[in-house]
């Protein structure tokens, strides 16, 4: 019952995200308020970690088998795709250099402000 409940929790804050992507007109996908209001409400204690730890495990465990549709659907698409392979390896690997360029700028701005 305790998988059931901490899986709930999650598609709870789920559900809210899905909600608020539709009500606010600003172009966020719903899964990042989801994210952003579960990564609150741990923040504030209102979620503790142990009320959603093991089926949060479980999820990552799970999680490169979630790949697996988007991987077919490349496959299937490819002949579109094909002529088009450098400019999108270009942007793939730029975009990954600023993603971890960012998240260790902001690693290192929060070890910081904690000292």
């Amino acid at each position: 019952m305790k998988y059931v409940r901490e899986f709930l929790i999650i598609m709870i804050f789920t559900l809210i995200g899905e909600l608020l992507q539709k009500l606010l007109p600003i172009p966020i996908p719903a899964s990042v308020y989801g994210l952003l209001l579960l990564f609150l409400a741990l923040c504030t204690k209102v979620v503790k970690i142990s009320d959603i730890e093991k089926v949060g495990d479980f999820m990552i465990a799970i999680m490169p088998m979630m790949f697996i549709a988007p991987a077919v659907k490349i496959m299937d698409i490819w002949g579109d795709i094909a002529g088009n392979l450098i400019p999108i390896i270009v942007v793939m690997v730029l975009s990954t250099i600023i993603v971890f360029a960012v998240a260790g700028w902001v690693t290192q701005w929060i070890e910081r402000r904690r000292k």
